[in-house]
C-alpha cells in the first residue's frame, strides 16, 4: 500500500478547486487509455463543494461521462430522495447536470420502509460482485479512485470508532446505532475500501485538524479509520490550511497561492 501524501490548500474553496480540477484530469488520463474509470463518491460538505465546482466547470466537458462508473462508499439508510442521503447531494450537485450511463452508477438502497439495511448492505454486496472482473481477483472491482471524507472523530465512510462493522471482513454491511444521525447506515468495509489504486482524504476546517493528525500521526485504525485507509497505487490528504493546523511541521506541503 502507498505512503500518504499530504497537500495543503490555504482555503476550502481553493481545496475544492484543486480537487475538482485533479478529478477532472485524472478521468481524462484514464479514458485516453481506453479505460472506464471507477470513482466511489463521498458525501459531506467539502464532497458537495467538489461536486458543484466539477458541474460549474467548462473542462467537465473534456470527460465522455458515458464512461465512468460511479460508486458510494456510505449511505445513510434513508427513503429514496431523502435530502440527507449522499446519493441525493451528488445528484442535486452534479449527477443531474451530466449524461451518464445510468447503468454504470451505483447508489446504494434506500430505505423502502422495511427498515433493513443488512439486506441492503447485501444487495450492494452482490452490484459489487457482479461488476468484478476477472483480474480484480475477488468480489469487489477495483476502485480507480475512491474520495472519504474524514469526521472530527475519525470516522471514514460509516466506519466509526471502536465500532464492530470495523472488523466485518464482507465487503459492504449494515451499520447500527452509529454515533452520529441517523443511527442506521450501509457502508462498505476496510475490504472494499482497500480496494482502490487511488485514495483521496477531503478534510477542511478545524474541527478536523485532530483527526488529520492522528491517522497521519501512526494510531491505529480501530481508534482512527481513517488510519486504515489507503490505495495501492497512491493516497492523498487533500486538506485545507485548518485541516492541516496540527499535522507535525514538515509532513505536508502548501499546494496553492
Amino acid at each position: 500500500m502507498s505512503a500518504p501524501a499530504v497537500l495543503v490548500h490555504r482555503t476550502a474553496d481553493l481545496l475544492a478547486s484543486a480537487v475538482a480540477a485533479r478529478l477532472l484530469t485524472r478521468l481524462v488520463d484514464l479514458q485516453s487509455t481506453g479505460r472506464v474509470p471507477s470513482v466511489v463518491l463521498a458525501g459531506g460538505t467539502i464532497a458537495d463543494r467538489v461536486h458543484q465546482t466539477v458541474a460549474d466547470s467548462a473542462a467537465r466537458e473534456a470527460v465522455d461521462w458515458q464512461r465512468v462508473a460511479l460508486w458510494w462508499g456510505d449511505e445513510r439508510y434513508l427513503p429514496a430522495d431523502d435530502a440527507e442521503r449522499n446519493e441525493t447531494q451528488a445528484r442535486r450537485s452534479l449527477l443531474d447536470r451530466l449524461a451518464l450511463d445510468s447503468t454504470l452508477v451505483h447508489p446504494m438502497p434506500a430505505d423502502d420502509g422495511s427498515g433493513d439495511a443488512d439486506a441492503a448492505a447485501e444487495r450492494y454486496a452482490d452490484e459489487l460482485r457482479q461488476a468484478a472482473a476477472p483480474e480484480d481477483h475477488g468480489a469487489v472491482p477495483t476502485f480507480d479512485i475512491l474520495m472519504l471524507g474524514i469526521g472530527p472523530d475519525g470516522h471514514v465512510a460509516s466506519l466509526f470508532p471502536e465500532h464492530p462493522v470495523l472488523y466485518d471482513e464482507r465487503s459492504a454491511v449494515g451499520v447500527h446505532g452509529s454515533p452520529k444521525p441517523p443511527p442506521t447506515r450501509v457502508s462498505l468495509t476496510f475490504a472494499s475500501l482497500n480496494r482502490s489504486r487511488e485514495v483521496w482524504f477531503l478534510a477542511s476546517g478545524d474541527a478536523k485538524a485532530r483527526a488529520a493528525r492522528l491517522a497521519l500521526g501512526g494510531a491505529g485504525r480501530m481508534q482512527i479509520p481513517a488510519a486504515g485507509v489507503r490505495g495501492s497505487a497512491r493516497t492523498l490528504w487533500l486538506l485545507d490550511a485548518a485541516a492541516a493546523s496540527q499535522l507535525p511541521r514538515g509532513l505536508s506541503r502548501i499546494d496553492s497561492p
